[in-house]
């Protein structure tokens, strides 16, 4: 089967396993539709609380951001990494042992104040809504590229598959839709890294292929010879100072997403947030250990493929063509000596990449089977959903309260 055939399987397979648990987690009272009852397990919790931290930012995105920026990209694994213990150490269990449903609730209550309240939904509002769009745009490209729609009706069919499961089981539908969803995205991140590593390296292990092999001293060569900096140069792209305080502002941004907040309002207890907080930074670092390898191996791949061949060679490549129709790939041959190159200066630069299709890619890049190219599809489009549910139910429940 084609690329386009297999993701249109896996991704139906998947949203009606994510519908069906919807139905299935159904709620009828406040308590089951806000807080899941207060019993999903700690494990559960973790895994759920994972697939909602990570979002399309860091299955779709995180990596493409480390592929150009090398050394310095590392501020994102620290930053929302470091927010993520910020808040697993100083938040969540104490939220959930304050006992109150919302963050409106637990900021009203614990201040004395209506105004305290009402501005923390106005926050929590528009945090929800700005970070929606982000994960809408990542199932509009995967959409747009795997299944040729285009990428408003991608977005349109996303957001109609989350409100369902959303709306009709709430926190506890929400809670294990995400725990599929975070065996969907892990899987689907993994397969591939693991073959690309296996290939590029011959470990199949990503981070210890990336550590120890030499792809990293082949890598910073093809840099140099291109007019780039070293691919593993500290500091190249921002200063010392740069990144001290972007990787300060992530980790305190990202400790108050309030979709994640929400989570710990599920378990029993405030021990059982301690615990669920240390599962979800378990399941978090699987991933957030393997994306350097998998930004190296796809920069590594990228610029093999693309530069220095004649435009008609590159397009010769199917995966090439169909992401240069989306938009987001795109070739101009400036200097007219009939070849593509890639350059650090934007004005003879002659290939243009959206760092969103980086993960995307990466498997049609190294020539991996139909199936594991569709897989990632169907992980980018969990992550997302995963995330933007989550949000949904902060906008809903903030209102509500």
């Amino acid at each position: 089967m084609t690329v386009e055939a297999w993701t249109s399987v896996l991704v139906i397979i998947s949203f009606i396993l994510y519908l069906y648990i919807g139905w299935r987690s159904r709620v009828r009272d406040s308590k089951g539709f806000f807080v899941a009852d207060q019993g999903v397990p700690a494990v559960a919790n973790g895994a759920a609380t994972a697939a909602d931290w990570m979002s399309a930012a860091s299955f779709i995105s995180m990596a493409g951001l480390i592929s150009f920026l090398g050394y310095d990209g590392s501020i994102y694994l620290m930053g929302w990494t470091g927010g993520y213990v910020l808040l697993a150490l100083l938040l969540a269990p104490y939220l959930r042992k304050f006992g109150k449903y919302t963050v409106p609730d637990f900021v009203g209550d614990r201040y004395y104040s209506n105004v305290a309240r009402l501005v923390a939904v106005v926050a929590a509002i528009f945090v929800s809504l700005t970070y929606v769009a982000g994960q809408m745009r990542g199932v509009g490209i995967v959409f747009s590229r795997f299944l040729q729609v285009d990428i408003g009706q991608g977005v349109v069919i996303g957001m109609v598959i989350v409100a369902f499961f959303a709306v009709l089981g709430g926190m506890k539908g929400i809670t294990w839709t995400q725990v599929a969803q975070y065996g969907v995205l892990i899987v689907a991140y993994l397969i591939p890294a693991i073959a690309i590593a296996t290939l590029l390296t011959d470990n199949p292990i990503p981070q210890l292929g990336f550590t120890f092999s030499d792809i990293i001293p082949k890598l910073n060569q093809i840099q140099v010879d291109l007019g780039f900096q070293e691919y593993t140069k500290p500091f190249a792209n921002k200063s010392m100072l740069d990144v001290l305080f972007i990787t300060i502002a992530l980790m305190v941004g990202t400790a108050g997403l309030p979709h994640v907040i929400v989570r710990f309002y599920t378990v029993r207890n405030a021990r059982a947030a301690r615990y669920s907080a240390g599962w979800a930074l378990l399941f978090i670092a699987i991933l957030y250990t393997t994306a350097p390898a998998v930004a190296a191996f796809a920069r590594y791949n990228l610029i093999d493929s693309l530069h220095d061949h004649t435009i008609e060679e590159v397009r010769q490549l199917d995966w090439a063509t169909k992401w240069e129709n989306t938009g987001l790939l795109a070739f101009d041959d400036k200097n007219g000596n009939g070849k593509i190159e890639l350059k650090p200066d934007k004005e003879t630069n002659e290939i243009k990449i959206d760092r969103d299709i980086i993960v995307l890619s990466t498997p049609e890049v190294a020539k991996l089977a139909p199936w594991v190219i569709a897989l990632v599809a169907a992980g980018g489009l969990a992550a997302a959903l995963s995330t933007a549910s989550g949000l949904l139910l902060v906008i809903s429940s903030s209102i509500a309260h």
